[in-house]
């Protein structure tokens, strides 16, 4: 008997080992795991189940996977607009964050996973920040997976700027709170909670809490991220400091390898990516950010070819302060950007980059294996996309249709671990009213807090 079958997909997009798109397709679930994959009447035989959910007229995928998300800069939306790296960082967005009180992190968390988890997010990748511990506590309670991490610096001032007061600390403080998250966090809400490692930017990290931060990575079997190459600035920035671009200083330091997670990368050099490839690192694409910010990374950028080379590259939101917190808007703009800057419609084709949502993110996240696909034995993480919608019709491609035309709005049902959080397009497990009556209320004392009222407002007269 299993607990919960899901009968009927019109189209069933498996990211099997074959790639097998099942019309009148099945998934049947036992103990949390996928026990059956196939024909609607054929896996009803063989499994009858305490609860059937009917996927008529839906598209059923695995779990989206979003490989990097600011969880605590969801309340940051409207604050940095029209900025460039430099700007977004010390004027904006660390202003912002260290402007935030307990009460506003936790409120921005919730924000965010309730929009991640309607959008068909069911693992997310944080990027690192100062309350981790909410972060996990919110995760793990809407019954989400995640990778949590704390945030560090022991760097003030580089080149980019100088770090707010609250952000300083040396680097043993930095090595001990890190770890600390990890001792406590990783394996939490029945495992569905990673801790990681992370150093925020290379350009304020000194070399020796690089070294160990992947030595502590190495002992607990976790990963560890950073942002890299985002931006000609910290390019520059390392070269002008360490006489080396940041991935080829990763190389030189001898901490590159398959528990590492690199974010944006598109300043990369030649060398730099085959570096990439040789040390089998994980990186991440976020369009949204760049196009947002002007950073270059599509214009720059080589994720065709880091695919191509076997590089697993997975899709992240990064933050709300770009804009779009939907893995399947970031789909289309990954797709669509490197056509146009290529001017070639053959780049990035909709499988590719439906792989890059799925499988690679759960590469990224360090569970290859576990979630991504929809396979027997993998965690039963599952998303129903609702086709009775105009975006979505004529339906003769559903790959085509849900990178080029379908947006995060027309997820009906998300499922994880066997669960159901959300149903007819309503989340289960987080309370959706609250949260954000909750984020109206506390947006106006962020944005005193920040003082940044006067460059946000609108440009046209209010009255």
């Amino acid at each position: 008997m299993a607990d919960l079958r899901v009968d009927g997909a019109d189209w069933l997009l498996t990211l099997d080992r074959d790639r097998r798109v099942i019309t009148d397709g099945a998934v049947a679930v036992a103990g949390g795991r996928i026990v059956a994959v196939g024909k609607t009447a054929e896996v009803a035989a063989q499994h009858p189940a305490q609860r059937v959910i009917s996927a008529r007229g839906k598209v059923v995928t695995p779990g989206l996977v979003d490989s990097h998300i600011h969880t605590t800069f969801q309340m940051s939306r409207g604050l940095a607009d029209e900025v460039g790296s430099k700007r977004f960082l010390f004027e904006r967005m660390y202003p912002y964050e260290a402007a935030l009180e307990e009460a506003d992190a936790l409120a921005s968390i919730r924000l965010c996973a309730l929009e991640l988890l309607k959008n068909g997010v069911t693992t997310f990748i944080d990027a690192g920040n100062y309350h981790p511990h909410l972060t996990a506590e919110v995760a793990g309670a809407a019954g989400m997976r995640c990778v949590v991490a704390r945030s560090s610096f022991d760097v003030a001032a580089s080149a980019m700027g100088v770090l707010p007061p609250s952000f300083i600390e040396t680097t043993e403080q930095a090595l001990a709170r890190a770890e600390d998250v990890v001792q406590k966090l990783h394996g939490a809400h029945d495992g569905r909670v990673h801790a990681w490692l992370q150093f925020r930017g290379l350009n304020n990290s000194t070399d020796r809490l690089i070294v160990e931060l992947k030595r502590l990575a190495d002992r607990y079997g976790v990963g560890v991220q950073t942002h890299a190459c985002f931006a000609r600035d910290t390019m520059e920035a390392s070269q002008a400091k360490h006489g080396v671009t940041e991935i080829a200083r990763l190389a030189r330091l001898g901490v590159l390898g398959p528990n590492v997670l690199l974010i944006h990368v598109g300043w990369a050099t030649d060398e730099e990516l085959e570096l990439l490839r040789r040390y089998d690192v994980t990186c991440v694409a976020a369009p949204s950010s760049s196009l947002h910010n002007a950073y270059g990374n599509i214009a720059h950028g080589h994720i065709p070819e880091l695919l191509e080379a076997g590089v697993a590259v997975g899709l992240g939101s990064d933050h709300a302060s770009s804009g779009v917190v939907d893995l399947c808007q970031e789909m289309f703009l990954v797709a669509g950007g490197y056509k146009e800057v290529r001017t070639s419609p053959e780049v990035l084709p909709p499988e590719r980059v439906l792989e890059m949502a799925t499988l690679n993110g759960a590469r990224c996240a360090q569970r290859a294996g576990e979630i991504g696909a929809l396979e027997v034995g993998r965690r039963a993480d599952l998303v129903l996309f609702d086709t009775a919608r105009p975006e979505w019709q004529p339906l003769y491609n559903p790959v085509a249709n849900l990178v080029y035309s379908a947006t995060g709005r027309s997820v009906d049902t998300v499922i994880v671990d066997g669960r159901v959080l959300v149903e007819g397009g309503r989340a289960l497990t987080l309370d959706e009213g609250a949260i954000i009556e909750e984020a109206r209320r506390r947006a106006p004392g962020i944005l005193a807090r920040t003082k940044l009222g006067e460059l946000v407002a609108p440009k046209w007269p209010v009255i």
